[in-house]
């Protein structure tokens, strides 16, 4: 029975991930979850963001300053643009620059990350 509850509570957190398009904090995500899932708490949803972690269903998004962000993995490569005024994090596609070129001469690059600042659209 606590698997079925499991689920609907995982998938609650999908759901979220996806409608919202952005990174969001685990208690952003426990106040949408919470509309499908009423009564989900805290710590049911760090216990699915790890297990949805585990799976790689999700990932963790880290940037200096702010809690622990996190957002579904079928995004493929992206950067992202943190507004200074609301603190919201937002996706933005990979454009395929090629970085590589931006290291100096004789040095590989193997991964990159990339996080813009400054106001959203909201803030403006």
């Amino acid at each position: 029975m606590s698997n079925s509850r499991n689920t609907k509570q995982k998938s609650a957190i999908r759901d979220v991930l996806h409608e919202v398009s952005r990174p969001l904090t685990a208690q952003e995500i426990e106040k949408l979850a919470a509309k499908i899932v009423p009564g989900i708490g805290i710590a049911t949803v760090y216990r699915a963001i790890k297990r949805l972690q585990e799976d790689r269903e999700i990932a963790v998004v880290e940037i200096a300053g702010k809690a622990p962000l996190y957002e579904l993995t079928d995004k493929g490569h992206h950067h992202h643009f943190v507004c200074n005024e609301c603190g919201r994090v937002f996706d933005i596609e990979d454009r395929g620059e090629n970085l590589d070129k931006m290291a100096p001469k004789g040095f590989q690059v193997d991964k990159h990350e990339i996080t813009f600042f400054g106001k959203c659209d909201r803030c403006d």
